[in-house]
């Protein structure tokens, strides 16, 4: 799966840890999911998404 949490989440000035911490996890965990070493579950996409005022569409993707 891939994602655009980076991208939006540097468009909010916002660090790996700000995020990480909003969400509830840690910076690496949240680092390898940026990564698509892990893909989130459902809860998890929705509140990544909420934070960073993005649909979990806009965020996630299984484009190839």
């Amino acid at each position: 799966m891939n994602n655009k949490i980076a991208e939006l989440r540097k468009g909010l000035d916002m660090t790996q840890d700000d995020l990480a911490k909003a969400v509830g996890i840690s910076r690496p965990y949240l680092s390898d999911i940026e990564n698509s070493k892990y893909n989130p579950g459902g809860p998890l996409m929705l509140k990544i998404a909420k934070v960073l005022k993005a649909t979990v569409e806009d965020v996630f993707s299984d484009d190839e």
